[in-house]
């Protein structure tokens, strides 16, 4: 019984890894241009996405520091 489910895993296997062959004769990769081109529109956006973050950053932090002084001084 154990030797007949090791050889059902092991078909099992290969048929995966033998589908998993052929659809990636199926993918269309980028070009060389395409490729660099998507990899800078990336870059940008994270650029861009770091930026938003560090200004949203900043205007709480000056919102809790105006908001702590001010607490501490009523105290």
């Amino acid at each position: 019984m154990a030797r007949q489910n090791t050889q059902v895993q092991q078909q099992g296997v290969t048929s995966f890894f033998r589908g998993v062959r052929q659809e990636m004769k199926k993918v269309v990769w980028p070009t060389k241009n395409e490729l660099v081109r998507y990899t800078i529109v990336v870059l940008i956006t994270v650029a861009f996405i770091s930026l938003l973050i560090m200004a949203v950053d900043f205007v709480f932090t000056g919102f809790y520091k105006l908001f702590a002084g001010a607490l501490a001084g009523a105290m």
